[in-house]
């Protein structure tokens, strides 16, 4: 009897440590997320799957996408968590995506996903163009508030106006795609760029950084900063003296984004990764931080957020946007990348 209680006892023990020594799974995700999101979004991944390590490889939108398109033929990602729409139909294009139909994809609005079957990509969330006004160093300078885009282009604000660099923000690239679907291209000549070349005026910085803007702007550094409403959200309930002002022409966006990318080596865990992704609990999540999720009636309403924010985003192309990148980035930086911040090296 005692033989067979110590047996058991062994057995057990050995089953035990065959579960310890068992060889968790290391997922490399590439994300432009903002980095005080990461931890709760892995934590609550890992309650569902706690065998799938995530290795985060993190940078702003347009440091993450040329990062992906120069690896392309040595690729090092396995999944890719929270990028912009514009960029993963980029990849698409260039045949660099996975395609998957996730368990929830059926709840994601077919205006926030892919219209392949299976989709290459689908959306999280979405964020969407801000200008954050600081009330107190305007009220020192005499300044009024906008209300328009095309009121950041009075001389008055010469110099108190910073906004993302494109080529490296998605922020950044949402603002000037935006402005060029709702005011035209032709080839450089079109009123989106007569507008931004009189916005350049008055930019005192391009920066690097999707969100640094609207921190700038909240510390008094610039006056207005043009930036995405998750950001201004988060620095007004933290007590910055901003105004988020919502530009009546229209609102620029983007989605947060989830693809596979193809030729992992590790697929059945991305997939695992893909369907908690998709999830309503994962949507919950999102809604925290975003006004828009790509499943609908599950975000919150935001209290700086006005009730009608949807209905204020402009019909955006994305395969329009992504087909243009190169050329449009090249425009933009020939006209105005001498304002831009320096790199970080």
């Amino acid at each position: 009897m005692k033989f067979a209680k110590s047996l058991i006892v062994g057995l057990l023990g050995l089953v035990c440590a065959a579960g310890a020594w068992a060889q968790k799974t290391q997922l490399t995700v590439y994300t432009a997320l903002e980095t005080d999101q990461l931890k709760a979004y892995q934590e609550a991944f890992n309650k569902v799957e706690p065998n799938i390590e995530i290795k985060w490889v993190r940078d702003s939108t347009g440091v993450i996408t040329a990062k992906l398109l120069a690896e392309k033929a040595n690729p090092q990602a396995d999944a890719i968590w929270g990028v912009a729409a514009t960029s993963l139909a980029l990849f698409k294009r260039d045949g660099m995506l996975e395609p998957y139909a996730p368990l929830n994809l059926d709840a994601i609005m077919s205006q926030y996903r892919d219209k392949a079957s299976p989709p290459a990509w689908w959306g999280m969330d979405v964020f969407g163009a801000v200008v954050c006004f600081n009330t107190v160093e305007a009220k020192k300078k005499n300044l009024p508030i906008p209300t328009t885009w095309k009121d950041l282009t009075n001389p008055i604000y010469k110099g108190q106006v910073v906004m993302p660099n494109p080529a490296s923000s998605g922020t950044g690239y949402l603002d000037v795609v935006s402005w060029l679907q709702m005011w035209g291209d032709d080839g450089g000549k079109g009123g989106g760029w007569k507008f931004m070349d009189a916005l350049h005026e008055n930019i005192g910085q391009y920066t690097h950084s999707g969100s640094k803007p609207c921190t700038m702007a909240s510390a008094g550094e610039y006056v207005a900063g043009i930036s995405f409403e998750y950001r201004a959200h988060m620095n007004k309930t933290k007590g910055a003296p901003i105004d988020l002002v919502f530009p009546k022409e229209g609102l620029g966006w983007d989605l947060e984004g989830f693809a596979i990318y193809k030729g992992t080596k590790k697929l059945e865990a991305s997939k695992k990764l893909a369907d908690w992704a998709s999830s309503k609990d994962a949507m919950i999540l999102y809604g925290k931080n975003f006004a828009i999720t790509a499943q609908p009636g599950v975000a919150p309403k935001l209290a700086n957020i006005p009730a009608d924010y949807e209905s204020r985003l402009i019909k955006l192309d994305f395969d329009k946007a992504a087909a243009g990148r190169a050329a449009t980035l090249a425009e933009w930086s020939k006209r105005y990348d001498a304002k831009s911040e320096p790199k970080p090296k």
